[in-house]
């Protein structure tokens, strides 16, 4: 039987979709000034670029991409060898960039509340799995590797 819960996808699309309303409908101060808006295309082709690498990564290796199945295998070459959830920070990369392109201080509360929904719901649950899957290995990694940027 398939799980029901909200996958990370959905609360990216979710925060996406608030941090472009509240960019129109609660305009508040700008912190972007229009004419470097643009910059926030940077932030947008690195996310993209960083989540669809890893997730080719989990594909090639044959190993769980969703966060509530269980690992085969413990991917570490880059990105992974950067940071343990490559796949969340281009999330909140991404957003970023459309917070910037927006220009809007309310556009922020979409990226904040998606890393906080990423480290509070998946990230812990995620790294119970690999530990548990793992073991010394996933330790090692760990102390190698930081989770976030």
């Amino acid at each position: 039987m398939k799980s029901k819960a909200l996958l990370p996808p959905s609360y990216f699309f979710m925060c996406g979709i608030l941090a472009i309303a509240l960019h129109f409908v609660v305009p508040v101060a700008s912190w972007v000034p229009v004419s470097v808006r643009w910059i926030g295309a940077i932030p947008i082709v690195f996310g993209a670029v960083l989540n669809l690498w890893a997730d080719q990564l989990f594909k090639q290796r044959l190993t769980a991409v969703k966060p509530e199945e269980v690992p085969t295998q413990l991917v570490r070459e880059w990105p992974f060898s950067w940071f343990r959830h490559p796949m969340y920070i281009g999330m909140v990369m991404i957003l970023f960039g459309i917070s910037l392109l927006c220009g809007s201080v309310g556009s922020l509360v979409g990226p904040a509340l998606l890393w906080v929904i990423m480290r509070v719901r998946f990230i812990p649950m995620e790294e119970k799995s690999l530990q548990d899957t793992f073991g010394a290995a996933y330790e090692e990694y760990a102390r190698k590797v930081k989770a976030w940027m």
